[in-house]
């Protein structure tokens, strides 16, 4: 027997009733070992047709294990084997200089200026381009299952009573938060309860409201730069000071200079896949993240916003789980997953904070749309989303493929395609002879509609290019397109 094998209790994996599949169970048990330093960096993992013998497991279950913490940066390859990777000493978490408790609720009002705030940072985009090919965020939607999904609306309404007609629950319906609360426990390695999750009316619902309640007026919100416009709208719009902060082939990346000089109260990221350019936060990195918020005293917003359409792999693990009692706020939406006008998200707060928001919610929002939340509820415990994100990953994969095929055969200018390991677009930079916006503007006189990515940025240089959706332009469409975008852009250029 191997000195793994007395580290996992093997009635773990054989649990009945747990709705993880033995190979999920195993990664989160060599995971959690490797994180509490039971596995020490430089430890080698067995061989995969050892350890399945000895936990009597499929030797695929073993290696479908080893390949996802090698994705995740936890063990990598070395002569020896599969050995456990050097990671950032944790022992720090949990007695840094900054106590794991809750900050109290923000006493601020939104600043006066809102509405000219919203008005100068408006996407300036109508319901008829987000249609329009290479819109970025925008899903498959003939691809979505609408006959169940009528199915399950129609006998939410039937079930409705009248007294459900009056304001809802604030932090959302008791059926769906556990429905989400089930998911993401086994999908995205979120730890929580019921009584963490809170459903929204979407990511920028979210944002909104953690600005409000999480900082004062004054305190300072780094954002990533390029990055979700939504996210600096949301905190100024609380009154906070927006701070940029760069990102790299690895995702946000503070300088120690900026620790000490502009502290945060919140930190907003997307690490699972960067939006825009489509860079993956390694483990490293994330965990430093985290010691150096809770030092600071500030709270991460994850936002993981499209994470369930990785193509080079199963979904990473989000960042809100990587450590007991992390200052993170998970942020999860389904416009992505199944379609926009859906208008639900959820936040899963520490536990620290969920009497507080129990409390401050019902003076910041008036929650509805129990028929649609019993709906989603269904379709989650049912098996139709599983169901559904199966379905569209491979499609995506398809139609991303199709389009980095077809500019590699037609695009004749200089620029690099950034991204797609995750999500639904692809960056398309550009030379400096062709600005972006004007690129943009001349597709969507052709009906295409790119986003310049000089629209992301949020203080300094942007990268020049632009952010090309995939996911709502069938792969057979894909040529076509491209080829009219080039026209569009080439007529622009001879003007």
């Amino acid at each position: 027997m191997t000195d793994l094998t007395l580290l996992l209790d093997r009635r773990l994996l054989r649990a009945k009733g747990d709705p993880l599949p033995r190979q999920r169970r195993l990664y989160e048990l060599l995971r959690q070992a490797i994180l509490d330093g039971r596995l020490p960096a430089g430890s080698a993992l067995p061989a995969s047709r050892v350890l399945a013998h000895e936990l009597g497991l499929a030797r695929n279950s073993v290696i479908h294990a080893y390949e996802q913490l090698a994705a995740e940066g936890y063990v990598q390859a070395s002569r020896q084997g599969t050995v456990v990777a050097a990671l950032p000493d944790r022992r720090a978490v949990g007695s840094g200089h900054a106590p794991l408790t809750a900050p109290p609720m923000a006493s601020g009002q939104p600043s006066p200026a809102l509405s000219n705030r919203v008005q100068a940072f408006n996407r300036r985009r109508t319901a008829e381009q987000d249609l329009m090919p290479f819109m970025p965020g925008i899903p498959a939607l003939d691809e979505f299952p609408l006959p169940t999904w009528r199915r399950l609306l129609n006998a939410a309404w039937r079930d409705q009573s009248p007294e459900l007609l009056s304001y809802r629950p604030a932090v959302g319906e008791l059926e769906l938060r556990q429905a989400i609360a089930t998911y993401v426990r086994a999908a995205r390695g979120v730890v929580c309860t019921v009584d963490q999750v809170i459903v929204t009316g979407g990511t920028q619902d979210s944002l909104s409201l953690c600005a409000q309640a999480l900082a004062d007026l004054g305190q300072r919100a780094w954002i990533e730069h390029p990055g979700y416009g939504g996210a600096r709208v949301a905190c100024q719009a609380a009154g906070l000071k927006v701070v940029p902060v760069p990102v790299d082939e690895h995702g946000l990346a503070p300088t120690k200079a900026l620790w000490r000089q502009q502290p945060p109260r919140l930190i907003y990221t997307t690490p699972a896949h960067q939006y825009p350019l489509g860079s993956v936060m390694p483990l490293a990195r994330r965990l430093a993240l985290i010691e150096q918020a809770q030092a600071a005293g500030a709270w991460i917003l994850e936002d993981d916003y499209d994470s369930e359409f990785r193509h080079d792999g199963p979904p990473l693990a989000a960042m809100q789980g990587l450590v007991p009692g992390a200052p993170v706020v998970y942020l999860g939406t389904f416009s992505k997953s199944m379609f926009p006008a859906l208008r639900l998200g959820f936040m899963v707060v520490p536990a620290s904070l969920s009497d507080q928001w129990q409390g401050a919610l019902g003076y910041l929002v008036r929650r509805g749309l129990p028929a649609e939340q019993a709906a989603l509820a269904a379709f989650i415990n049912e098996g139709h989303f599983t169901k559904h994100l199966r379905k569209m990953r491979p499609l995506y994969a398809q139609r991303q493929a199709a389009l980095r095929d077809a500019l590699s055969r037609h695009w004749p200018w200089p620029g690099e395609v950034l991204g797609g390991a995750c999500g639904l677009h692809l960056v398309l930079t550009l030379p400096p002879d062709i600005v972006d916006i004007d690129a943009a503007q001349a597709a969507m006189k052709r009906g295409l509609s790119p986003r310049p990515l000089s629209a992301y940025g949020m203080g300094g240089a942007t990268p020049n290019g632009l952010v090309m959706g995939y996911a709502n332009t069938p792969a057979e469409q894909m040529e076509s397109r491209v080829r009219a975008l080039l026209r569009a852009i080439s007529a622009g250029l001879a003007r």
